[in-house]
């Protein structure tokens, strides 16, 4: 591998921000070949020079791996779980990569979810600064009233702290509509307990899109690899440099 600098190199392999990289080696807890380096100009090779932080070394990173899958209900969203529940880790069938869901679905929803093994990239999908809209389709146990539907897009407060502008449009209305749901934030049970703060409950939730990616043809416990271009199209949404 090319030679790049230590915090790009320390980010890259997934030890803290680039930002928070830069902390480390200021501390002079990092060391290149033994020696302690608090330059932040200095340039590395992971797979040639023992680089070490905290006296631990570090490796090259994994070749990044990024998966579009269809949560099914049920399935919770972690890598593992206590109560012995089926993750989403279950269904990536012969994926080798040490991938790790992007964000959360609960328990009871489906529909599109990420995972990646590439930090930088989860972190800014994740973040609300970022502005990366999920799209949602929420069917509900009754109608709100107009007024109410603009108090779901201006915000409603969720553990004393007002929620994000939102979009929200009827799209089938029944005595149990469904409603498209617009987020840049991602609370937990965030649309359940905006629905809630008005009396209904949400029966049946489904994530349809992330950014520009849209769930598409994917089942229920299917997964393809993101393609080239739709990683590229996500870094340039996401400001990130290309590798």
């Amino acid at each position: 591998m090319p030679e790049e600098r230590l915090q790009k190199l320390l980010a890259h392999a997934g030890i803290a921000s680039r930002r928070k990289a830069e902390q480390l080696i200021v501390e002079g807890r990092v060391t290149v070949n033994g020696a302690v380096i608090t330059e932040l100009g200095t340039k590395a090779d992971s797979e040639r020079d023992h680089v070490k932080v905290d006296g631990r070394r570090i490796h090259a990173p994994e070749q990044p791996v990024y998966i579009a899958i269809h949560k099914p209900k049920n399935f919770v969203t972690t890598v593992s779980d206590p109560e012995g529940r089926a993750t989403v880790m279950d269904l990536l069938r012969g994926v080798k990569a040490r991938v790790y869901p992007v964000g959360r679905l609960d328990y009871h929803s489906e529909g599109l979810l990420l995972l990646t093994n590439d930090g930088e990239f989860a972190k800014r999908i994740t973040s609300a600064a970022t502005h990366v809209a999920k799209i949602y389709l929420a069917k509900t146990n009754g109608p709100i009233t107009p007024e109410q539907e603009e108090q779901f897009r201006r915000g409603v407060p969720i553990g004393g702290k007002p929620t994000a502008p939102a979009g929200l449009r009827l799209i089938r209305k029944a005595d149990n509509p469904w409603y498209e749901v617009r987020l840049i934030e991602g609370r937990q049970n965030q649309i359940r307990l905006m629905f809630r703060h008005f009396g209904r409950l949400v029966e049946k939730l489904r994530r349809v899109k992330i950014g520009f990616l849209e769930l598409g043809a994917l089942k229920p416990g299917q997964f393809r690899h993101l393609e080239a271009r739709e990683v590229a199209r996500f870094r340039k949404l996401l400001k990130m440099e290309t590798p």
